[in-house]
């Protein structure tokens, strides 16, 4: 949807005349009633883009919503550079554009969201989830926590599970020749790069997996024969909105700007290996990605046997040691991401040797 609206690109702009046009484009405020007032506060603690919770007041009596979440670029450059050059502004406004009213996961409702493609100017405006939190990566989560969140993407995925419209969703598709030159010429010397900065904190197993991982990267960048569906691509507990009580429960699953179209159980290998401490991860990981498989069964998914799910569950173990070597390097340096990197490197670096994955698995 094309919004004849200028982009409310900076926290600034978010006034009440601007908030009230952007309601009112998405019928979610009458025209008789106006945002009278606007506050506003920083919110999460995202990487690649900014997010403030707006609070708001209106002129009359109405049904729109007292809170919302506004997603901006980020205002550092470096960040802001990065997610303009790898289109992750797009794929996440194209996402709640075109993608998310398809899918029964639990997904923040989108009220706006518009994005200006040659400057990266985007604005989304998101329903508010509160009183739910923001899940904790550096901290982990249990073995209830992961089965709840793995049986929340497995609507994600089976929606669009082998659907060759996905091929014509060309912000989705991309260019996977030149994404995959890119990523061959870009990769080994990022990696050079986290070694020199990280070099006191890194483990063994970190070693042992990035000379593994990026002397092969010709062969784990090749495409692999099998299905294809929507991945969220940074599955993990940061981007998991939890409500606390007698038990815990996924209220949302946000920041989508790493969509893409990719194998399901790659979501899955990064969120166990990344969110559970390696001795409960041994221990229940078999289980955890057997009631992923039979969700998809469930779910209406057919041809997709245990063994080419544990494969392609595998192989998608390194998917989360890239991007932690990766974005360390691309977004702004922060001490709660040198601590996060820190982890996830060192988690998923042990996952893929725990499992020995040699990337001959067919």
């Amino acid at each position: 949807m094309t919004q004849p609206l200028d982009i409310a690109a900076t926290p600034d702009a978010l006034t009440a005349a601007w908030l009230t046009a952007a309601l009112r484009l998405g019928g979610h405020l009458e025209t008789a009633v106006a945002v009278s007032s606007v506050g506003r506060r920083p919110l999460g603690t995202g990487q690649m883009g900014d997010s403030f919770r707006i609070s708001l007041r209106y002129d009359g009596p109405t049904n729109a919503p007292l809170s919302l979440v506004a997603k901006l670029p980020a205002l550092d450059e470096r960040s802001r550079s990065t997610a303009k050059a790898l289109r992750n502004y797009e794929r996440e406004v194209r996402f709640y554009q075109q993608i998310a009213p398809s899918l029964s996961a639990r997904i923040p409702q989108a009220y706006y969201a518009d994005i200006d493609i040659d400057t990266g100017s985007f604005a989304i405006l998101l329903e508010d989830l509160s009183p739910a939190q923001q899940g904790d990566q550096l901290a982990g989560c249990t073995i209830e926590v992961a089965e709840a969140a793995i049986a929340h993407i497995v609507p994600v995925h089976a929606a669009h599970w082998n659907d060759p419209e996905l091929h014509n969703l060309t912000w989705l598709l991309g260019d996977p020749d030149a994404s995959r030159a890119m990523l061959l010429a870009l990769l080994p010397q990022l990696w050079i790069g986290f070694q020199d900065r990280y070099r006191d904190n890194l483990t063994p197993a970190v070693y042992r997996a990035g000379e593994h991982i990026f002397a092969r990267l010709d062969e784990y960048l090749t495409p692999q024969p099998g299905p294809l569906t929507i991945t969220h691509g940074d599955f993990r507990l940061d981007n998991l909105l939890l409500t606390t009580g007698s038990t815990v429960e996924i209220a949302g699953i946000v920041d989508w700007q790493t969509c893409a179209i990719g194998p399901g159980p790659v979501d899955v290998a990064y969120f166990i290996g990344g969110g559970l401490r390696p001795d409960d991860r041994r221990r229940h990981e078999e289980a955890l990605v057997s009631a992923y498989h039979q969700g998809l069964i469930a779910a209406g998914v057919h041809g997709y046997g245990w063994d080419t799910c544990w494969r392609d569950y595998r192989r998608g173990t390194w998917a989360g040691f890239i991007t932690a070597v990766a974005a360390s390097m691309l977004v702004a340096r922060t001490a709660r991401g040198d601590e996060m990197f820190h982890f996830m490197s060192d988690r998923h670096a042990i996952h893929a040797l725990d499992l020995d994955v040699h990337l001959d698995l067919g």
